[in-house]
């Protein structure tokens, strides 16, 4: 995104990559404690609560400048409306999967993503790809065929967590504004379908699960801190790092994702998933490999 791009000389952004991806790692943990709001509700609830804590942050970086120049472009607001509406489906798709203990559904959909990427740019952007990278594509291809096969019923979870990411990054990709202001302004035009959510909940029959316990409805609140602070720390990452070595770390979320499924929740791996998770994790290990090399061969060029 244009705004978090790397710069020389300054920290490390390896400690902040870590912990956003860490934060969105165990990010199921928190969901399950939340289990019992309906996850619409809950989405309305994280929106609500992300959009103060975002200012406040906005507030505290001295960006409401930022803010101002984006409200005053017409093409960049609508941009940045189409990104709302696909970060909210999302949030939705993956809240529920997880409230639904479809963890490794939700898993492989962020080991997709990156290879998603890749294609959604060669087909979108233009941009082309080496022989090592549609080799990842094609294997990775064979493991969402293999689970159409076997565990259709699943597919779609992960596919629509990958496209719906992967079309976001695509989106905000051709969006000059930073990932913070972004996603403040994101939460702007949530607002009311988060506020309307809310208020029908509020007024149906069961009431509303915010504020019928208070250790339930301090977790809701949380919601923004989990959505917010995790993002920020990206946005810091992706200023301080090469943006090939933050997409290999990326690959740490889905891998925790993955391995609270087995040991924590103790879900059943079939063999057909497993087939699948060990495709992937080929393709992306030779879509690592690929990278490694680029940057490689960059730097001993430049040398």
């Amino acid at each position: 995104m244009p705004n978090d791009t790397p710069t020389q000389q300054q920290p490390s952004g390896l400690p902040a990559a870590l912990g956003a991806y860490t934060i969105w790692g165990f990010l199921p943990l928190y969901i399950m404690l939340v289990s019992s709001v309906p996850p619409f509700e809950f989405v309305g609830w994280r929106i609500l609560w992300t959009l103060p804590f975002c200012l406040l942050i906005v507030a505290f970086r001295r960006q409401f400048g930022e803010l101002k120049r984006v409200f005053a472009s017409p093409k960049t607001m609508l941009a940045l409306l189409a990104s709302a509406s696909l970060i909210a489906v999302n949030w939705l798709i993956y809240t529920w999967a997880i409230m639904q203990n479809q963890v490794y559904a939700a898993s492989l959909g962020y080991y997709l993503n990156p290879l998603l990427n890749v294609l959604l740019g060669t087909l979108l952007l233009g941009e082309r790809l080496s022989k090592l990278q549609w080799l990842a594509v094609a294997i990775a291809a064979g493991a969402v065929a293999m689970l159409a096969s076997g565990a259709l019923t699943t597919l779609w979870i992960s596919l629509s967590l990958a496209f719906s990411f992967g079309l976001y990054g695509i989106v905000r990709k051709q969006v000059d504004v930073g990932s913070l202001p972004g996603l403040t302004i994101e939460t702007i035009f949530l607002l009311p379908a988060a506020a309307g959510i809310t208020l029908w909940y509020g007024a149906g029959s069961g009431g509303s699960t915010f504020g019928s316990e208070l250790e339930l409805s301090v977790l809701m609140v949380l919601s923004g801190v989990f959505t917010a602070v995790p993002l920020l720390l990206f946005a810091v990452a992706a200023r301080r790092m090469p943006y090939s070595t933050l997409g290999f770390i990326q690959y740490l979320a889905p891998t925790i994702v993955f391995l609270l499924g087995l040991f924590v929740f103790g879900q059943q791996l079939r063999s057909i998933q497993l087939g699948s998770f060990l495709l992937i994790w080929t393709a992306i290990a030779i879509f690592v490999a690929d990278l490694l090399w680029r940057s490689r061969k960059t730097k001993l060029s430049n040398a």
